[in-house]
């Protein structure tokens, strides 16, 4: 049977309707799914292959039986992990760190596009941007070496603080709450600040600056244009990205304390990966114990990152997912 002469031909539906079926899609978009394959290709090797191993926080994993034949031993090295001496202080401190990295530490890079971006001269603000990138290519060994050094008894920061009444002390060897966790975080927004800054320099960037005008002209100063106009214009950006550090914080605390912490900061520096570090590969290794850990840690950030994207929605309207 021939087409009516009144029905659209695929065509025209696809152009009414807005969409490209795959081939026609991969036609278009070639170059954009090419240089995706690279990450796809990461993605796979690092995060879906690894999977099965997830099997051995239930097992008493042998490398010589291999994963599929190794002992089952159910949540056995949950127990372990849970009922550990040392584990009430860990969690401490890492929920105390993350909550420091998820506030403090992700609002400077916000603050610091903010300052930038209405910084006057253009110049030195570009001096001061690509200096702010350095530390991010610098390895944690190096940061960490500098933070030690600085903040050692005799250090450059140390001597400062002790012309504002501080003791003179090895800072990182301080026991008492809340230093180490000052410390950390501020380590880690030394690091991470200008790399971080990036992408809200580039949404601000974006807004357009006849919003700017326009409260300026209504008498709005800096400080009002930055409150109503480029704040509410980056919120999205700023949700999401919240969003998503919530889910990998947990993961992310702990990635320099190896290199800082001590055995006189153990108590408040101890946090959830160097905890299961110590039991799993201590005197032999435990791998099922340091997978049970791990597989602990990426069920609390999947919880976490569900809640804080419903919560968000509910309270902005702006959500991840």
């Amino acid at each position: 049977m021939g087409r009516r002469k009144d029905q659209p031909s695929t065509a025209a539906m696809q152009v009414n309707s807005g969409k490209l079926s795959w081939r026609e899609d991969f036609k278009k978009n070639g170059i954009l799914y090419l240089i995706f394959l690279p990450v796809l290709m990461w993605e796979i090797l690092f995060h879906y292959l690894p999977l099965p191993g997830i099997l051995m926080a239930f097992q008493d994993y042998s490398v010589s039986k291999g994963l599929f034949k190794s002992d089952w031993v159910g949540l056995s090295h949950f127990v372990d992990l849970f009922t550990g001496s040392g584990f009430p202080l860990a969690f401490r401190n890492t929920v105390a760190m993350a909550i420091l990295s998820l506030t403090v530490g992700f609002s400077a890079s916000v603050i610091f596009a903010l300052i930038l971006t209405t910084f006057p001269h253009k110049r030195f603000r570009r001096v001061i941007q690509s200096a702010s990138y350095l530390p991010n290519f610098v390895s944690a060994v190096v940061m960490c070496s500098l933070a030690i050094e600085f903040l050692s008894e005799k250090g450059a920061i140390t001597l400062l603080l002790s012309l504002f009444g501080a003791d003179k002390q090895n800072w990182l060897a301080n026991p008492n709450i809340p230093v180490f966790w000052v410390i950390y975080t501020f380590i880690g927004i030394w690091q991470g600040m200008g790399w971080g800054s990036i992408i809200y320099v580039a949404s601000i960037s974006n807004i357009s600056g006849e919003l700017h005008e326009a409260a300026a002209i209504d008498g709005a100063n800096r400080f009002q244009r930055i409150l109503h106009v480029t704040l509410p214009g980056i919120l999205p950006l700023v949700i999401m990205m919240w969003t998503m550090n919530i889910g990998v914080v947990f993961k992310m605390v702990g990635n320099n304390i190896l290199l800082l912490y001590m055995p006189q900061t153990y108590d408040v520096a101890d946090v959830l990966s160097t905890y299961t570090y110590r039991m799993s590969f201590g005197v032999s290794s435990n791998y099922g114990l340091s997978t049970a850990s791990g597989l602990f840690q990426s069920i609390l950030g999947l919880i976490l990152l569900v809640t804080s994207n419903r919560l968000s929605k509910r309270a902005t309207s702006y959500s991840l997912f």
